[in-house]
């Protein structure tokens, strides 16, 4: 069986609550790394919310720390570029099919995916919703939408007890 590998990139995030929650995403999704560009994050690391310390197990790496200009340089060539924002001629989610190898690009909170980026990908959808969602709604939603349409949404009580905290215990009875 092949080796999955799922990147997120986060173009110049501004929001320290919203990396923390995209890291959370990333923990539970089981994504690789967490990539990001700009330095708005830098200055707003102190009031971080990665509160499950997902950053200890899956690294976020801020691209200049690399020595590379783009998210799509910071990953290897084999890796599917996709660009994931509310953008003309993009693919609705319900109907994408994930590649085994990709980096999924998300736009600044307060803006969008540049041009550039968007002619060098190898997809670009979007989460058909009436407005546009939080950064890390997005990013949830994305990693969702990739569980849900592989063999891993099959799981069942073992990773519900795997998952869950000591304060439930509530179980369905039949």
């Amino acid at each position: 069986m092949k080796k999955e590998r799922v990147s997120i990139g986060l173009i110049n995030p501004k929001s320290a609550s919203n990396v923390g929650s995209v890291m959370r995403a990333a923990g539970c999704y089981q994504a690789d790394q967490v990539l990001y560009s700009g330095h708005r994050y830098d200055r707003a690391v102190k009031m971080s919310t990665d509160t499950k310390k997902v950053s200890t197990t899956i690294p976020l790496i801020h691209i200049d720390s690399l020595g590379v200009d783009t998210l799509i340089d910071a990953v290897s060539p084999e890796t599917k570029i996709v660009c994931v924002d509310l953008i003309q001629g993009a693919t609705p989610l319900p109907g994408f099919s994930h590649p085994d190898n990709a980096l999924y690009i998300f736009g600044p909170e307060d803006g969008t995916i540049d041009q550039k980026l968007v002619d060098r990908a190898d997809f670009v959808v979007f989460v058909p919703t009436i407005g546009c969602m939080n950064l890390a709604a997005s990013v949830n939603v994305l990693l969702y939408d990739r569980l849900a349409k592989s063999a891993r949404a099959f799981a069942g009580d073992d990773l519900i007890c795997q998952s869950k905290d000591i304060n439930n215990n509530v179980k369905v009875r039949v």
